[in-house]
């Protein structure tokens, strides 16, 4: 069975373009609709609620080159971008928040887009949305981490 709905989590990390890149195989044998979303962290020990308007307008402005670059890379390989999301938090919470709004079907995310540190204090996001989605999980590696 294909995928009908695929979100792709993209941080702008190697790991994002490859899992960017899968979703383009993907869709080339499938009709899938297609949403991609940036998580922009705002501290790696909360989840601030609500954001100040200033912090969350810089924020966001710093995040949203990352996500319009991923949406550019996916429409200049002839595949179209059926949302665009920008949120902020933990990545894990919002990107499994927005599986269950939009109902998506494959989650495509890179193993490896926070630096070590982040990681260890928060465990891989990966991981978190391998547990916890209610669907499938492509997590893309780069050659790199298969070694």
């Amino acid at each position: 069975m294909f995928p009908t709905r695929i979100l792709l989590a993209t941080d702008g990390s190697p790991s994002a373009a490859l899992a960017r890149e899968r979703v383009i195989d993907l869709v080339r044998h499938t009709e899938a609709e297609v949403h991609v979303v940036h998580v922009a962290l705002v501290s790696p020990w909360t989840n601030p609620t609500p954001l100040s308007p200033s912090l969350r307008e810089r924020v966001e402005a710093e995040a949203r080159p990352v996500l319009a670059d991923a949406v550019s890379q996916l429409q200049g390989a002839h595949v179209a971008v059926a949302g665009s999301h920008l949120r902020t938090g933990r990545a894990t919470d919002e990107i499994l928040r927005l599986r269950d709004e939009i109902d998506a079907d494959l989650v495509v995310i890179g193993s490896r887009g926070q630096n070590a540190f982040v990681r260890v204090l928060l465990g891989n996001d990966a991981e978190g949305i391998v547990r916890h989605a209610p669907c499938a999980v492509l997590v893309v590696r780069t050659e790199e981490e298969t070694r």
